[in-house]
């Protein structure tokens, strides 16, 4: 289910490249191959060279070929071999190898971007076997280019604003998760293990969203679920039982075909606790106020200031411990970031992840965190599923 050609992310990546007096860029983080070329990897070890002038190359290993071409907007999709009888190195080594042979090929030596400091990437479609940089990858192109340049940081700013066509995508993405806590609404049971309602989440959206609306080829949900008790900052996922009239609370990434949501919504059988009541009544403010602040030329620092003070004057200081504002798109967290002393302006297009949350001693404690599209003159709540999910 290939997305036609996104035009207006190649003309920002062109003007990036003119601005930045780059004969191309070379990405191997899985999130910036989708980026470039529409391609999600099946094991990260594919490459793609995207010049100032002319069409981008795409390298892949050799049983994702037809599916590589089918999906790529560019038409240069080469293969190198998985699995060589005459070379025992990994296949990532001749994918780097081929890659220097394409940019001498394309005179492409000048002056180069790569990946000098990607701090985090999305998961390949395998998703347990992450791929990693190595030294060899960066000796490679710095021996074929007069000189190289970090172009992670240029793509990560270009990145902060998404296209029309990203932003549909991420609303499928939303659309999915907003299913998958309904199914789990009407479904869940106090006494059931945390593990049961993830898993009952989790494949219920893989199998509503392969193939959803026609539009969405891989869907896949990551859940982390605590009840009770169990709630805290971050854990594992656990066998504790659903507490009958206590939050259950699920942390969920959905991404479809690369597009991620970063959201934390929450489930309850039975009625909140008159203290739950009071949390909840007391964060849906704080959030409902960073909400409001979001719109084209605010501050970014102001998500952060405004969760961080209002939870303080709720009788949590120093809450949370965790960040409270971040972008949302071919990843679950990146930039922009909101920190109250950075800088920074927010700007049409961004889509930001806000999430206060208020945690007990001993146990137990509230989050809410949804997606918000940055327009001229507000924001828009992508995810459907409500925040104050009393019933």
């Amino acid at each position: 289910m290939a997305y036609p050609l996104d035009q207006e992310k190649w003309r920002r990546v062109r003007e990036m490249l003119d601005r930045s007096d780059l004969d191309a860029v070379v990405v191997r983080a899985p999130d910036n191959v989708l980026y470039l070329t529409n391609y999600w990897t099946m094991k990260g070890y594919d490459l793609a060279i995207f010049p100032r002038e002319g069409e981008p190359t795409l390298l892949v290993i050799e049983p994702q070929f037809r599916e590589a071409q089918r999906t790529a907007w560019n038409k240069d999709v080469r293969f190198f071999p998985f699995y060589h009888p005459k070379d025992p190195r990994p296949p990532m080594i001749r994918a780097v190898e081929m890659a220097v042979d394409v940019l001498q090929e394309r005179n492409l030596t000048r002056r180069l971007g790569i990946e000098l400091s990607q701090n985090s990437q999305i998961c390949d479609r395998m998703v347990g076997e992450p791929t990693v940089y190595w030294q060899g990858f960066y000796d490679a192109f710095r021996a074929a280019s007069k000189e190289t340049v970090d172009a992670a940081p240029l793509l990560a700013q270009l990145r902060m604003i998404k296209t029309p066509q990203e932003i549909e995508r991420m609303r499928l993405a939303n659309e999915l998760a907003a299913l998958g806590m309904e199914h789990a609404r009407d479904n869940i049971e106090a006494g059931m293990k945390e593990s049961e309602v993830a898993a009952m989440i989790e494949g219920h959206i893989h199998h509503v969203g392969v193939g959803y609306k026609g539009k969405v080829e891989m869907a896949r949900a990551f859940t982390l679920v605590w009840s009770g008790p169990g709630i805290a900052t971050f854990t594992a996922t656990s066998h504790r039982p659903v507490i009958e009239n206590e939050p259950t609370l699920v942390e969920i990434w959905v991404c479809a075909d690369g597009y991620w949501t970063d959201l934390t919504k929450n489930l309850c059988p039975g009625h909140l606790t008159p203290k739950y009541h009071q949390l909840l009544d007391q964060l849906l403010k704080i959030f409902n106020d960073a909400v409001a602040s979001v719109r084209d030329g605010a501050p970014m620092g102001d998500i952060d200031r405004i969760i961080r003070k209002g939870i303080d004057a709720a009788g949590y200081p120093g809450q949370p411990s965790h960040p409270v504002g971040h972008g949302v798109g071919a990843r679950a967290h990146e930039p922009p970031y909101s920190h109250q002393a950075a800088p920074g302006t927010m700007q049409t297009g961004m889509v930001w992840a806000i999430e206060p949350g208020v945690y007990w001693e001993g146990g137990g404690g509230l989050r809410l965190e949804d997606n918000f599209l940055v327009t001229a003159t507000g924001c828009e709540k992508l995810c459907s599923y409500p925040d104050d999910f009393r019933r």
